[in-house]
């Protein structure tokens, strides 16, 4: 294998395992409720091996599975479980792990802290058009709508106007909170 090859197999590997998730990556479309939020009570997930609710801090769930559980308790309004799980992924620089703790976080009004989160998870992923959205919703929420015209456009710039992200955010610019989730 001559340095060329080598070095285009080694750029396929990295790009495979990066854990960018750049434009459009995650779902606009709610969570299909599970049993995690269906049977499962205050800081309990579904653990599907054992086949009953479990402890979150007795969760054994990957990244990946951490990820789902922690997004469909914040939309099910169950925001204290969801950081409580998202607390247990092993990646902590995830950009979605970042951005569901700055999500939760905004939900329950801190939202200082919320922006910690987007801004680290934009640091990672600058093309993280949900982490944009959500990030734009809190500077609206703080009064700050400059900053949050200016994530609309990067969104824009980004994938267009023909996408969730950017039609939640516009949308909540013109004060339409119905899609802000």
């Amino acid at each position: 294998m001559n340095l060329s090859s080598s070095l285009a197999a080694a750029a396929v590997a990295l790009a495979i395992a990066s854990p960018t998730f750049a434009a459009g990556s995650d779902s606009s479309e709610p969570p299909k409720p599970t049993e995690t939020t269906q049977k499962c009570k205050k800081h309990k997930i579904w653990d599907e091996a054992k086949g009953k609710c479990v402890k979150i801090q007795k969760s054994e769930l990957s990244d990946d599975g951490i990820y789902k559980n922690a997004r469909e308790l914040a939309y099910a309004g169950r925001y204290e479980g969801a950081l409580e799980l998202l607390d247990l992924a092993a990646n902590q620089q995830d950009p979605r792990i970042l951005n569901y703790k700055g999500f939760t976080n905004r939900k329950l009004g801190y939202t200082k802290r919320a922006v910690e989160f987007y801004e680290q998870a934009l640091a990672i992923d600058p093309k993280y058009i949900l982490a944009r959205s959500y990030f734009g919703q809190a500077k609206m929420q703080v009064g700050d709508i400059a900053g949050a015209k200016e994530q609309l456009a990067l969104i824009e710039d980004i994938s267009g106007t023909d996408n969730w992200a950017y039609e939640s955010l516009s949308r909540a610019i013109q004060g339409d909170t119905t899609l802000n989730y």
